[in-house]
Protein backbone atom coordinates (compact mmCIF):
# COMPACT_ATOMS: atom_id res chain seq x y z
CA UNK A 1 0.00 0.00 0.00
CA UNK A 2 2.99 2.17 0.35
CA UNK A 3 5.87 1.06 -1.88
CA UNK A 4 3.71 -0.88 -4.61
CA UNK A 5 6.08 -3.94 -4.42
CA UNK A 6 4.77 -7.11 -4.47
CA UNK A 7 6.50 -10.18 -3.61
CA UNK A 8 6.67 -11.38 -7.16
CA UNK A 9 7.56 -7.99 -8.83
CA UNK A 10 10.84 -7.79 -6.27
CA UNK A 11 11.50 -11.18 -7.57
CA UNK A 12 11.33 -10.18 -11.03
CA UNK A 13 12.96 -6.84 -10.61
CA UNK A 14 16.19 -8.20 -8.73
CA UNK A 15 16.37 -11.61 -11.31
CA UNK A 16 15.25 -9.71 -14.49
CA UNK A 17 16.74 -6.28 -13.99
CA UNK A 18 19.07 -5.60 -11.01
CA UNK A 19 21.41 -9.05 -10.95
CA UNK A 20 22.13 -7.76 -14.44
CA UNK A 21 23.98 -4.94 -13.93
CA UNK A 22 25.80 -6.21 -10.95
CA UNK A 23 26.85 -10.07 -12.12
CA UNK A 24 30.80 -9.82 -12.80
CA UNK A 25 31.65 -6.70 -11.54
CA UNK A 26 34.19 -6.31 -8.13
CA UNK A 27 32.21 -5.78 -5.02
CA UNK A 28 35.23 -2.76 -4.57
CA UNK A 29 33.81 -1.11 -7.21
CA UNK A 30 31.30 0.55 -4.47
CA UNK A 31 29.91 4.10 -6.20
CA UNK A 32 29.70 1.80 -9.62
CA UNK A 33 27.75 -0.96 -7.87
CA UNK A 34 25.45 2.03 -6.13
CA UNK A 35 24.93 3.62 -9.32
CA UNK A 36 23.89 0.54 -11.07
CA UNK A 37 21.46 -0.51 -9.05
CA UNK A 38 19.02 2.62 -8.70
CA UNK A 39 19.29 3.38 -12.07
CA UNK A 40 18.49 -0.20 -13.29
CA UNK A 41 14.76 0.13 -12.96
CA UNK A 42 12.49 2.55 -12.65
CA UNK A 43 10.97 2.88 -8.75
CA UNK A 44 11.14 -0.48 -7.16
CA UNK A 45 12.44 0.59 -4.08
CA UNK A 46 12.26 -2.65 -1.81
CA UNK A 47 13.80 -4.90 -4.53
CA UNK A 48 16.67 -2.24 -4.79
CA UNK A 49 16.99 -1.67 -0.94
CA UNK A 50 17.43 -5.61 -0.71
CA UNK A 51 20.52 -6.03 -3.41
CA UNK A 52 21.83 -2.61 -2.01
CA UNK A 53 21.97 -4.11 1.33
CA UNK A 54 23.70 -7.00 0.20
CA UNK A 55 26.44 -4.89 -0.89
CA UNK A 56 27.08 -3.00 1.48
CA UNK A 57 27.22 -6.20 3.87
CA UNK A 58 29.63 -7.33 1.35
CA UNK A 59 31.93 -4.05 1.06
CA UNK A 60 32.39 -4.33 5.08
CA UNK A 61 33.30 -8.31 5.02
CA UNK A 62 35.79 -7.50 2.26
CA UNK A 63 38.01 -4.18 4.26
CA UNK A 64 36.64 -6.27 7.62
CA UNK A 65 34.60 -3.49 9.08
CA UNK A 66 30.94 -2.84 10.42
CA UNK A 67 28.85 -0.95 7.80
CA UNK A 68 27.84 1.69 10.83
CA UNK A 69 31.77 2.41 10.97
CA UNK A 70 31.88 2.75 7.08
CA UNK A 71 29.43 5.33 7.21
CA UNK A 72 30.57 7.07 10.02
CA UNK A 73 30.23 5.47 13.55
CA UNK A 74 28.57 7.98 15.69
CA UNK A 75 27.43 5.74 18.41
CA UNK A 76 26.98 1.57 19.43
CA UNK A 77 23.09 1.91 20.59
CA UNK A 78 20.16 3.52 19.61
CA UNK A 79 16.56 3.72 21.83
CA UNK A 80 13.57 3.04 19.60
CA UNK A 81 9.83 3.68 20.52
CA UNK A 82 6.98 0.90 20.06
CA UNK A 83 3.88 1.70 18.12
CA UNK A 84 0.30 1.09 19.66
CA UNK A 85 -1.95 0.11 17.01
CA UNK A 86 -5.77 1.72 16.25
CA UNK A 87 -8.22 -0.31 18.25
CA UNK A 88 -10.97 0.60 20.76
CA UNK A 89 -9.17 2.89 23.71
CA UNK A 90 -9.13 0.28 26.50
CA UNK A 91 -7.40 -1.90 24.73
CA UNK A 92 -4.88 0.26 23.38
CA UNK A 93 -4.56 1.88 27.24
CA UNK A 94 -3.29 -1.89 27.74
CA UNK A 95 -1.19 -2.39 25.23
CA UNK A 96 0.51 1.07 26.02
CA UNK A 97 0.54 0.12 29.70
CA UNK A 98 2.37 -3.12 28.98
CA UNK A 99 4.62 -1.19 26.80
CA UNK A 100 5.88 0.92 29.57
CA UNK A 101 6.42 -2.02 31.38
CA UNK A 102 8.20 -3.81 29.36
CA UNK A 103 10.46 0.04 29.63
CA UNK A 104 9.84 1.79 26.54
CA UNK A 105 9.61 5.37 27.43
CA UNK A 106 7.88 6.51 24.32
CA UNK A 107 4.82 5.22 22.08
CA UNK A 108 3.94 5.74 18.58
CA UNK A 109 0.31 5.52 18.44
CA UNK A 110 -1.42 5.53 15.29
CA UNK A 111 -4.27 7.71 14.70
CA UNK A 112 -6.19 9.75 11.19
CA UNK A 113 -9.74 7.93 10.95
CA UNK A 114 -12.21 8.70 13.59
CA UNK A 115 -10.58 12.43 15.17
CA UNK A 116 -12.85 12.32 18.22
CA UNK A 117 -12.18 8.65 18.92
CA UNK A 118 -8.79 9.53 17.99
CA UNK A 119 -8.84 12.31 20.74
CA UNK A 120 -10.26 9.68 23.67
CA UNK A 121 -8.12 7.47 22.64
CA UNK A 122 -4.90 9.54 22.90
CA UNK A 123 -6.18 11.17 26.54
CA UNK A 124 -7.07 7.98 27.74
CA UNK A 125 -3.35 6.66 27.59
CA UNK A 126 -2.04 10.05 28.44
CA UNK A 127 -3.63 9.41 31.78
CA UNK A 128 -2.33 6.09 32.41
CA UNK A 129 1.18 6.32 31.20
CA UNK A 130 1.44 10.25 32.46
CA UNK A 131 3.73 13.03 31.24
CA UNK A 132 7.34 11.29 31.57
CA UNK A 133 6.52 8.95 28.47
CA UNK A 134 6.66 10.62 25.04
CA UNK A 135 4.14 10.18 22.99
CA UNK A 136 4.03 10.51 19.01
CA UNK A 137 1.26 9.97 16.72
CA UNK A 138 1.09 8.81 12.92
CA UNK A 139 -1.94 9.77 11.30
CA UNK A 140 -0.97 8.20 7.92
CA UNK A 141 -2.05 9.98 5.27
CA UNK A 142 -5.93 10.80 7.49
CA UNK A 143 -5.94 14.73 7.58
CA UNK A 144 -6.98 17.53 5.10
CA UNK A 145 -4.50 20.00 5.99
CA UNK A 146 -6.73 22.57 7.80
CA UNK A 147 -8.46 19.77 9.62
CA UNK A 148 -5.08 18.53 10.12
CA UNK A 149 -4.51 21.94 11.97
CA UNK A 150 -7.77 21.96 13.63
CA UNK A 151 -7.37 18.84 15.30
CA UNK A 152 -3.07 18.83 16.19
CA UNK A 153 -3.81 22.26 18.24
CA UNK A 154 -7.22 20.63 19.83
CA UNK A 155 -4.63 18.21 21.36
CA UNK A 156 -2.21 20.63 22.29
CA UNK A 157 -5.25 22.78 24.07
CA UNK A 158 -6.26 19.20 25.91
CA UNK A 159 -2.36 18.58 27.54
CA UNK A 160 -1.68 15.72 25.51
CA UNK A 161 1.85 16.36 24.86
CA UNK A 162 2.53 15.36 21.71
CA UNK A 163 5.86 14.96 20.81
CA UNK A 164 5.29 15.13 16.81
CA UNK A 165 2.77 13.94 13.91
CA UNK A 166 4.11 11.55 11.14
CA UNK A 167 2.36 12.65 7.86
CA UNK A 168 -1.11 14.23 8.75
CA UNK A 169 -1.92 14.88 4.99
CA UNK A 170 -1.76 13.56 1.47
CA UNK A 171 1.95 11.64 0.57
CA UNK A 172 2.10 14.11 -2.58
CA UNK A 173 0.19 17.83 -1.20
CA UNK A 174 3.71 18.66 -0.44
CA UNK A 175 1.53 22.37 0.08
CA UNK A 176 -0.40 20.92 2.32
CA UNK A 177 2.29 19.41 4.59
CA UNK A 178 3.91 22.78 4.65
CA UNK A 179 -0.01 24.56 5.72
CA UNK A 180 0.19 22.23 8.48
CA UNK A 181 3.57 22.35 9.23
CA UNK A 182 3.18 26.30 9.59
CA UNK A 183 -0.37 26.50 11.73
CA UNK A 184 0.38 23.49 14.00
CA UNK A 185 1.56 23.37 17.74
CA UNK A 186 2.68 20.04 17.01
CA UNK A 187 5.72 19.90 15.02
CA UNK A 188 5.29 17.76 11.58
CA UNK A 189 7.28 14.69 9.99
CA UNK A 190 7.09 13.74 6.92
CA UNK A 191 7.16 10.00 6.09
CA UNK A 192 5.42 9.18 3.14
CA UNK A 193 6.36 11.94 1.35
CA UNK A 194 9.94 10.92 1.09
CA UNK A 195 10.79 8.58 -1.55
CA UNK A 196 13.88 9.97 -2.53
CA UNK A 197 16.80 11.86 -1.52
CA UNK A 198 15.13 14.62 -4.32
CA UNK A 199 11.90 14.09 -2.19
CA UNK A 200 13.29 15.03 1.00
CA UNK A 201 15.88 18.35 -0.46
CA UNK A 202 12.28 19.57 -1.64
CA UNK A 203 10.45 19.10 1.76
CA UNK A 204 13.82 20.68 3.41
CA UNK A 205 13.63 23.56 0.86
CA UNK A 206 9.74 24.34 0.97
CA UNK A 207 10.12 24.20 5.00
CA UNK A 208 7.19 21.86 3.89
CA UNK A 209 8.29 19.46 7.36
CA UNK A 210 9.99 20.15 10.75
CA UNK A 211 11.37 16.53 10.28
CA UNK A 212 12.14 13.91 7.76
CA UNK A 213 11.53 9.78 7.93
CA UNK A 214 14.20 7.49 6.39
CA UNK A 215 12.55 4.26 5.33
CA UNK A 216 14.93 1.93 3.57
CA UNK A 217 12.16 0.54 1.71
CA UNK A 218 11.11 3.60 0.29
CA UNK A 219 14.27 5.19 -0.43
CA UNK A 220 16.10 2.25 -2.16
CA UNK A 221 18.64 1.20 0.30
CA UNK A 222 21.50 2.77 2.21
CA UNK A 223 22.88 4.48 -0.56
CA UNK A 224 19.44 6.97 -0.84
CA UNK A 225 19.26 7.00 3.05
CA UNK A 226 22.66 8.26 3.24
CA UNK A 227 22.18 11.28 0.85
CA UNK A 228 18.93 12.24 2.46
CA UNK A 229 20.67 12.17 5.96
CA UNK A 230 23.31 14.83 3.97
CA UNK A 231 21.21 16.89 2.99
CA UNK A 232 19.61 17.03 6.38
CA UNK A 233 22.67 17.90 7.88
CA UNK A 234 23.05 20.80 5.58
CA UNK A 235 19.75 22.12 6.16
CA UNK A 236 19.36 21.42 9.70
CA UNK A 237 16.69 19.13 9.77
CA UNK A 238 16.23 16.45 11.94
CA UNK A 239 15.94 12.40 10.82
CA UNK A 240 13.69 9.69 11.80
CA UNK A 241 14.41 6.71 11.08
CA UNK A 242 12.07 3.60 10.19
CA UNK A 243 10.71 0.54 9.11
CA UNK A 244 7.59 -1.28 7.71
CA UNK A 245 6.13 -4.61 8.91
CA UNK A 246 10.10 -5.91 8.68
CA UNK A 247 11.91 -8.48 10.34
CA UNK A 248 15.48 -8.34 11.31
CA UNK A 249 17.73 -8.38 8.19
CA UNK A 250 15.94 -5.26 6.75
CA UNK A 251 15.81 -3.25 10.45
CA UNK A 252 19.39 -4.74 11.10
CA UNK A 253 20.55 -2.51 8.08
CA UNK A 254 18.59 0.44 9.09
CA UNK A 255 20.01 0.08 12.81
CA UNK A 256 23.82 0.55 11.30
CA UNK A 257 22.91 4.01 9.22
CA UNK A 258 21.13 5.00 12.85
CA UNK A 259 24.13 4.07 14.61
CA UNK A 260 26.02 5.82 11.99
CA UNK A 261 24.82 9.60 11.45
CA UNK A 262 23.81 11.83 14.85
CA UNK A 263 21.80 13.50 12.37
CA UNK A 264 19.08 10.71 13.08
CA UNK A 265 17.73 11.64 16.72
CA UNK A 266 14.27 9.58 16.53
CA UNK A 267 14.16 5.98 16.37
CA UNK A 268 11.58 4.42 15.08
CA UNK A 269 12.51 0.25 14.54
CA UNK A 270 10.13 -2.09 16.65
CA UNK A 271 9.92 -4.09 13.66
CA UNK A 272 11.41 -7.69 14.84
CA UNK A 273 10.17 -7.09 18.27
CA UNK A 274 6.71 -7.28 16.98
CA UNK A 275 7.68 -10.58 15.41
CA UNK A 276 6.97 -13.73 17.05
CA UNK A 277 10.11 -15.37 16.19
CA UNK A 278 13.59 -14.68 14.87
CA UNK A 279 15.04 -16.76 13.00
CA UNK A 280 18.18 -14.57 12.02
CA UNK A 281 21.19 -15.29 13.81
CA UNK A 282 24.01 -12.17 14.43
CA UNK A 283 23.28 -8.55 13.62
CA UNK A 284 21.88 -6.37 15.92
CA UNK A 285 20.96 -7.63 19.50
CA UNK A 286 17.16 -5.50 19.83
CA UNK A 287 16.58 -5.64 23.45
CA UNK A 288 13.10 -4.24 23.94
CA UNK A 289 13.76 -0.12 23.82
CA UNK A 290 17.20 -0.72 23.58
CA UNK A 291 19.08 -1.94 20.08
CA UNK A 292 22.48 -2.35 19.90
CA UNK A 293 24.96 -2.40 16.72
CA UNK A 294 27.14 -5.60 15.92
CA UNK A 295 30.39 -4.85 15.28
CA UNK A 296 30.82 -7.61 12.99
CA UNK A 297 32.16 -7.06 9.74
CA UNK A 298 29.64 -5.67 7.28
CA UNK A 299 26.21 -6.18 8.46
CA UNK A 300 26.76 -9.00 10.99
CA UNK A 301 24.05 -11.54 9.84
CA UNK A 302 25.32 -15.11 10.19
CA UNK A 303 21.98 -16.83 8.71
CA UNK A 304 18.95 -17.40 8.80
CA UNK A 305 17.30 -20.91 10.31
CA UNK A 306 14.97 -22.97 8.16
CA UNK A 307 15.50 -20.61 5.27
CA UNK A 308 14.84 -22.29 1.66
CA UNK A 309 16.80 -20.79 -1.09
CA UNK A 310 15.02 -20.75 -4.65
Amino acid sequence: MITGDTTGSIIGAVNDHIKKVLIGKDVDEFEDLMTAIQSSILKNTSAKAAVDMACWDLYGQLYKIPVYKLMGGARKSIVTDITISVNEPDEMVRDAEDAVRRGYDCLKVKVGKEPQKDIARLSAIRAVVGNDVAIRIDANQGWEPKEAVRILNGMQEKGLFIEFVEQPVKAHDFEGLKYVTERSYVPVLADESVFSPEDAMKIMQMRAADLVNIKLMKCGGLYNALKIASAAEVYGVECMIGCMLEAKVSVNAAVHLACAKKIITKIDLDGPVLCREDPVMGGAVFNEREITVSDDPGLGIKGIEGIRYL
